[in-house]
């Protein structure tokens, strides 16, 4: 299939699905015209790459996990012995960005916490009167 009907089939745009073949994700055969051509395989390598970056996971992680993974019952399931360590190094710097975030969050509440009641009223009414319509 042709890199046209790689898109509709899985709603990600051209190129972007070029992206993915720079960072090696997808690996398409070249015909003679030029035109990439994309097996059925590509359809859920697509979804399965999709899903990892959902998960937080940046494209040169998915590049090297990407073999050692396969579907089963709609979800993805480690196949290499060593994915498992990696995964769980990733979790664990998730979990730590995450933890940082509310500490800037908690940070920012107490800052926010301290304004003065006009300071808030007239925050709180500029947001309202800016997003209103007129």
């Amino acid at each position: 299939m042709r890199i046209g009907e790689l898109s509709r089939r899985t709603g990600v745009h051209e190129r972007l699905l070029r992206y993915y073949e720079e960072q090696h994700l997808l690996r398409p055969e070249r015909r003679p015209s030029g035109y990439r051509e994309y097996r059925e395989a590509d359809v859920d390598t697509v979804r399965r790459v999709r899903s990892l970056l959902g998960a937080g996971l940046n494209t040169a992680t998915i590049a090297t996990i990407l073999p050692c993974l396969r579907d089963e019952a709609d979800r993805l399931v480690p196949t290499c012995s060593d994915l498992l360590a990696d995964l769980l190094k990733e979790r664990e710097r998730i979990t730590k960005a995450i933890t940082d975030l509310q500490i800037s969050r908690s940070a920012l509440d107490t800052v926010i916490a301290a304004a003065p009641a006009d300071v808030t009223e007239r925050a709180i009414g500029g947001a309202t009167a800016a997003t209103s319509p007129r």
